[in-house]
């Protein structure tokens, strides 16, 4: 299988594993404990969250260690909602569902920034949208497209405006640099299992004297801020990918990745046509590609690359049987047969250039294959593959 699905989930890392193990197994007691096994495991968990707020360039007290991306997205949001003052809460209109749903539960209302053509934010209208905002929201990149917004232009905005800003980096953790000490970010959410580390483990900055009310109450693990026995081995992996993740952009380990991603579109274009590369390709993860197909179905592709041993994604959700474009692409303005038309294939460095191109001959095939029993229109067909 030619793995092509990294934004969904990655592989856990031999260096992670490794440090994870004992904590799993040999040193499994609770860091709350005070005998000395305990104090071990304590002594792990403060250790790790050393890593991550050097990372982050972060104070230690500033890093919150939750259950991954969704939990941290939806505490630090539900927390803001309740202590904000009067002022809706203003996003983008392709932030990830974790961002929007929350914002659609909230009493005091979400308004949307738009995005252009490219999936880029539209800064004139979310600089005159802030000034009703109690408090603000812009993702570091987008899950589907692999576009990287202009998270630290927006912090900038806010800032001046006295507006808390937050933000989603789960998709662009490992990928690009998020160092937030010297930005105007107040708060930004990860999670582990999207560069190599383990899932069911995440992180959130909250900027020291930023308010934060707490969405789990019990035992007041964490400085009081997320009750709840710490997953120290989870986190003992969070922090292990954290330090991985640094020495792989420092080493140009991505730009190998984004090497291997062109090369894969480059093949796919030379080999068929009728194929759009979607978002802003100036500016967007290197690992990423969403392209559309002319006269091709998404759900019919997967179908046909699974059997080929290639595992990437739709660019739109399939729900109740029947594909309906995504928020995003309908958000960047893509027509509903683009949209549904549309493959996210993304790549880790795990990847290697022998299988971009084995990949791009299998998207070729598919294609071809699929364009022959459709014909020029998209529509629901069957396939039967040997």
């Amino acid at each position: 299988m030619i793995y092509l699905d990294a934004n969904a989930t990655t592989p856990l890392a031999d260096e992670v594993w490794g440090a994870m193990e004992p904590w799993l197994r040999e040193y499994f007691h609770n860091p709350s404990s005070t005998h000395q096994g305990g104090k071990r495991a304590r002594a792990a968990l403060e250790e790790a969250r050393g890593i991550v707020a050097e990372w982050w360039g972060a104070r230690e007290d500033e890093v919150i260690f939750t259950s991954g991306g969704t939990e941290a997205v939806n505490a630090l949001l539900a927390g803001w909602d309740s202590v904000a003052c009067e002022g809706y809460f203003l996003t983008s209109e392709v932030e990830h569902s974790a961002v929007l749903r929350s914002g659609q539960r909230m009493q005091r209302g979400m308004i949307c920034c738009g995005v252009d053509s490219l999936g880029t934010l539209r800064k004139e209208e979310f600089a005159a949208k802030l000034k009703g905002a109690a408090f603000a929201s812009v993702m570091a990149a987008n899950n589907e497209t692999g576009v990287i917004l202009d998270w630290r232009g927006a912090a900038e905005m806010a800032h001046s405006q006295g507006v808390p800003f937050f933000c989603d980096a789960v998709q662009a953790v490992g990928k690009i640099p998020l160092e937030v000490g010297s930005s105007a970010v107040d708060a930004m959410a990860i999670s582990a299992h999207k560069f190599h580390g383990p899932k069911g483990s995440g992180a959130l900055y909250v900027r020291r004297g930023c308010q934060f009310v707490p969405m789990l109450y019990g035992g007041g693990q964490e400085m009081g801020r997320r009750s709840g026995t710490e997953n120290v081995a989870a986190i003992v992996g969070l922090a292990a990918a954290v330090k991985l993740s640094a020495k792989k952009l420092a080493t140009g380990a991505m730009d190998d990745v984004a090497t291997i991603r062109d090369a894969f579109e480059a093949a796919v274009i030379r080999g068929i046509e009728g194929v759009v590369r979607n978002g802003d390709i100036a500016s967007r993860l290197p690992n990423t590609s969403h392209l559309s197909f002319a006269g091709c179905e998404a759900a019919g592709l997967l179908i046909l690359l699974d059997d080929m041993g290639v595992a990437c994604s739709a660019g739109s959700a399939c729900m109740a049987g029947k594909q309906k474009p995504s928020h995003v692409q309908m958000a960047m303005g893509l027509s509903e047969a683009q949209a549904k038309s549309s493959l996210r294939v993304s790549f880790s460095t795990i990847n290697t250039m022998s299988e971009a191109q084995g990949a791009a001959m299998a998207v070729i095939r598919a294609v071809k294959k699929l364009r022959s029993v459709q014909g020029s229109g998209v529509g629901p067909v069957v396939i039967y593959t040997p």
